[in-house]
């Protein structure tokens, strides 16, 4: 019997059955892949490797291609982008055809002053409607397209195209690093939580960005800066982490800052400070705090949108303690698993601007 495409119910429905009841609402995208048996979990001392990590892990049950910017628009405004590809695993092989076991979502968003947009994609494996290949770099789920535009010799992730449309907004940008890749926690090795899950997460915080967003009342050239996030594992938080706080931000100067809380019995923070040429320092556990300012409501439910970051001195890290503030309270990502994502400003002891993403509210 010849196999049938399936329906956006239907791969939701396999999607959720990767997870623990409750965890893909709780965690965000994290719980569609709680469960491990079978699948591949990250070890301390695996040297990361380029172009192949830019590409699948099928041994592993869950990971993403996560690309956000902070634009500033012809028009004065600011806007925010985002383009993310995920990819959960029902079995650790790529397979082929309609038995792939590989299931594909990809998330668009964008973000000006007064509205937030966001679009949901879902395909399966196997059967070219989604995937990503190394060398030459390409990320694509339907027409989604995030494509390596580097010179030979250059590393795949140096220039980037991305493009995305939803009912009402689209956009289309050019991407050049101007740093090099950078590697979190111990050489890519990224702790997650007391017990010590893990994951392998690597940026490239370093992008130029030039383009057009497309908005309801017409197109608007945009220029700016653009932060990828590459991570894989099979169990990104411990059972009883409830979701995450996580931070992008560019400092005026030049330096870069990953900072996340995950929120359980114990909160488990950690970062990476990153100078302007790219050297890049782990912060340790408890190295950040993250301190909710305000709260307001959106989609039903009570979310914190301002915050107090603050960290004593750490190497070439300076003692930090900024607030942050959204471009748009209401950035709220109405998808199959909802989340709060939306650009920042931030003040105080530094300035500048960054990204912000909460799952599990």
């Amino acid at each position: 019997m010849m196999a049938q495409p399936l329906s956006r119910r239907r791969l939701l429905h396999l999607m959720a059955a990767t997870a623990i009841p409750g965890a893909a609402t709780a965690q965000g995208f994290a719980g569609l892949g709680t469960t491990a048996e079978g699948f591949a979990i990250p070890e301390r001392g695996r040297d990361l490797v380029f172009p192949e990590d830019h590409g699948p892990h099928w041994a592993y049950r869950i990971e993403w291609w996560y690309l956000t910017s902070v634009l500033s628009g012809e028009d004065g405004q600011d806007y925010g982008i985002q383009w993310t590809l995920f990819r959960s695993g029902l079995a650790p092989e790529q397979g082929a055809g309609w038995s792939a076991p590989q299931l594909w979502m990809g998330h668009a968003g964008l973000t000006t002053a007064t509205r937030h947009f966001s679009a949901e994609r879902l395909a399966r494996g196997g059967i070219g409607q989604a995937g990503v290949q190394a060398m030459p770099f390409d990320a694509w789920i339907d027409d989604w397209r995030m494509q390596g535009a580097a010179p030979p010799g250059a590393d795949e992730f140096d220039a980037l195209r991305i493009n995305a449309r939803g009912r009402d907004f689209g956009y289309a940008l050019d991407y050049r690093a101007e740093g090099p890749l950078v590697l979190h926690g111990d050489r890519g090795y990224s702790v997650k939580s007391p017990a010590g899950q893990a994951s392998f997460y690597y940026s490239q915080p370093f992008y130029r960005v030039t383009g057009t967003l497309d908005l309801p009342e017409g197109p608007m050239p945009v220029t700016g800066h653009g932060w990828l996030d590459r991570e894989w594992s099979s169990q990104p938080l411990a059972e009883d982490q409830a979701g995450w706080d996580w931070v992008s931000l560019i400092f005026q100067g030049g330096a870069r800052m990953m900072g996340f809380q995950l929120r359980g019995a114990e909160v488990f923070t950690s970062g990476t400070w990153i100078t302007p040429d790219g050297q890049a320092t782990p912060l340790p556990h408890n190295a950040l705090r993250f301190t909710a300012l305000e709260r307001v409501q959106v989609a039903g439910r009570q979310v914190p949108v301002r915050w107090r970051i603050e960290g004593p001195a750490h190497g070439p890290m300076p003692a930090l303690n900024i607030q942050t503030r959204p471009l748009n309270p209401q950035s709220w990502m109405d998808t199959s698993v909802p989340y709060w994502e939306g650009p920042l400003q931030f003040s105080g002891s530094h300035e500048g601007r960054g990204y912000l993403e909460m799952t599990g509210y």
